[in-house]
């Protein structure tokens, strides 16, 4: 039966699914890199509410 494959996130390439595949699922340690570098600049992001217009509810900080 052959292993199961994915898609690279970043090239496409075909990838196997295996535990001797150590960047899955990216093809490559470099694919891995560009994928990191993609979240890290911003171009990549999890929509939802900027931080900086949620107000801190005063119980989260019983302390102050």
């Amino acid at each position: 039966m052959a292993p199961t494959t994915v898609q690279c996130p970043t090239c496409g390439k075909l990838v196997a699914w295996v535990d001797t595949q150590k960047f899955k699922p990216f093809c490559s340690e470099r694919c891995k890199l560009i994928d990191l570098g993609e979240w890290a600049s911003g171009t990549y992001a999890i929509p939802g509410e900027d931080l900086d217009d949620i107000e801190p509810d005063p119980r989260d900080f019983p302390d102050e």
